[in-house]
């Protein structure tokens, strides 16, 4: 499974975790393995704010892009995540949230 984030600032926090072809955001699971092969499932046919964009199949691999909150003072590697692909199943590792500011002059 591949994961793409498209970064928003807000408070919400974001716990993603995957067994095979499910996703389960905050609690609430999505069982993506009705996606066949070169099919494309919109995101607004998906019952979660979550997903920023359709989820597609390709050569069999799963290509899910999900909203990333950040907090106002995310780091840059949250701002502009790369995507990764999930090799195995359990709790995702997600950019950092939020920094503490610096008082840096």
């Amino acid at each position: 499974m591949k994961l793409t984030f498209s970064p928003m600032r807000q408070d919400d926090r974001l716990n993603v975790t995957r067994s095979g072809d499910t996703l389960t955001i905050n609690g609430e699971g999505f069982d993506l393995s009705v996606v066949p092969e070169g099919a494309t499932l919109p995101a607004e046919a998906i019952n979660s704010a979550w997903f920023g964009g359709p989820v597609e199949r390709i050569g069999g691999v799963l290509n899910v892009t999900l909203i990333l909150p950040h907090g106002a003072n995310a780091p840059q590697e949250t701002r502009h995540p790369a995507p990764f692909t999930l090799t195995g199943d359990g709790p995702v590792s997600l950019p950092t949230y939020d920094v503490e500011p610096t008082d840096e002059y």
